[in-house]
């Protein structure tokens, strides 16, 4: 029954709306974050960092606490509206894909605003929102089914992260292995096509570029020894960040002092950015420094501590993120400091390419994606051919690695324990309770 509804008409038109309308939304909400970075940030073409570190201190304080504010009262007027808050992972497994919209719209206003602003979360949460936002009134318009509807909102969701970073192929295999769970061949043409117009209508309002410009690195016999001794790692820090960010997740503090608790948290980033302007933003400036070996070892062991750190302490306050760039950026960072040891060992491997292949050692293991993980950072830095065979095995083994301990992405991790368990009886109809 679900193959017919997919076969129909109505379905493939819903998946042509739904691409269109989710790069134009993604269009959108990249635009008022770069306004709102600019005006607030100021700088003639210089990303967030640049600016932050130019900035003096009364900035720094006065744009984080006006964050912390705008996130309390943004919260309060979100919580006034019909509905409740549903991620976007629990309304695609456990809802059907239904979500209520102008809650979710609101949030994905509200979190590019304040990313904008420098809160050090992921620019990709509101593009994904807006995208199945769309996917699902799209659905609701053509009367589809709730196993279409279900494949809807994921490529829709995965679309917005494709037009957002201009990554169709990437985005289309995040939405079925990451946010569907499942790369079924029949899921692989809608989720193309979604992305394939998501993108499509971005890059003709934003740059067509890679996202992080790297050199051409090749890959070695030091880099393949290296990534087998570091993939692990990366594994073990995977899952500790993906039961940190659960953590923080499920104590952000409610009442008066939820209320209180982004000013305090957001003042708290502003004061620490000051002399480490480096923790605000999704990291991407960061990560592009680390690609390229313009980090020195006791910054980038610094930062590894305190990136995260910084991101945990946001969620946890309750403003509104994603977790795809700062995870990259974590990786980033972890295969710059254990790069640096192996380099006196073994010489003649680039810094940078630790950190790329920490980068996608961290994102794989994180978000339990290795193939679109491998294809994204692809996309992300414009190649990766001339060192594929080292970015492969890294993703692997630190994939493997975190699964053997720990099942959950770092979007399951937001959802509560019933919701897991709802989920992996979904992926796997033979386990059962208990």
């Amino acid at each position: 029954m679900a193959s017919a509804h997919r076969a129909a008409p109505g379905f493939w038109l819903a998946v042509v709306v739904t691409g269109a309308g989710t790069g134009l939304g993604a269009v959108a909400l990249m635009h008022l974050l770069y306004v709102v970075q600019h005006t607030l940030w100021p700088g003639a073409g210089m990303d967030l960092l640049d600016a932050a570190a130019r900035a003096d201190w009364t900035r720094h304080l006065a744009i984080l606490l006006g964050a912390g504010v705008l996130t309390s009262v943004g919260r309060l007027l979100l919580g006034q509206l019909p509905g409740t808050s549903i991620d976007v992972t629990s309304a695609i497994w456990l809802h059907a894909g239904r979500l209520p919209a102008l809650r979710s719209l609101g949030s994905a206003v509200l979190s590019v605003v304040v990313v904008g602003m420098g809160v050090s979360l992921g620019r990709e949460s509101a593009p994904k929102q807006a995208g199945a936002v769309i996917a699902n009134a799209a659905s609701d318009r053509g009367r589809l089914s709730d196993d279409a509807r279900r494949l809807l909102v994921a490529c829709g969701a995965g679309a917005g992260l494709a037009a957002a970073y201009g990554v169709p192929l990437g985005g289309a295999l995040f939405a079925l292995e990451v946010l569907r769970g499942e790369l079924a061949l029949r899921f692989v043409l809608p989720a193309l096509l979604t992305s394939l117009i998501a993108t499509g209508v971005a890059w003709l309002f934003l740059p067509d570029a890679p996202t992080y410009a790297i050199p051409a690195y090749t890959g070695s016999l030091g880099s393949a020894v290296w990534v087998l001794l570091a993939g692990p790692v990366a594994g073990l820090v995977a899952v500790l960040y993906v039961r940190a960010v659960a953590w923080a997740d499920r104590h952000r503090p409610k009442g008066g002092l939820g209320v209180a608790a982004p000013v305090l948290a957001l003042g708290l980033l502003g004061a620490v950015s000051i002399p480490f302007p480096q923790l605000l933003g999704n990291g991407r400036d960061v990560a592009e420094l680390a690609f390229t070996g313009q980090v020195t070892p006791l910054l980038l062991l610094a930062l590894l501590l305190l990136k995260p750190a910084a991101t945990l302490l946001c969620l946890g306050s309750g403003a509104p993120g994603g977790l795809f760039t700062p995870s990259l950026t974590l990786g980033a960072l972890l295969g710059g400091v254990l790069g640096y040891p192996w380099s006196l060992l073994w010489p003649g491997v680039p810094p940078g390419l630790f950190a790329v292949l920490g980068a996608a050692a961290v994102l794989a293991a994180t978000t339990q994606g290795p193939i679109s993980t491998v294809v994204l950072m692809v996309e992300l830095t414009g190649q990766a051919r001339s060192f594929i065979l080292p970015l492969l095995l890294v993703v692997v083994v630190a994939t493997l690695t975190a699964r053997l301990i720990e099942a959950r992405s770092i979007y399951d991790a937001r959802l509560s324990d019933e919701e897991v368990r709802e989920r992996q009886r979904q992926r796997d109809p033979t386990l059962k309770d208990g």
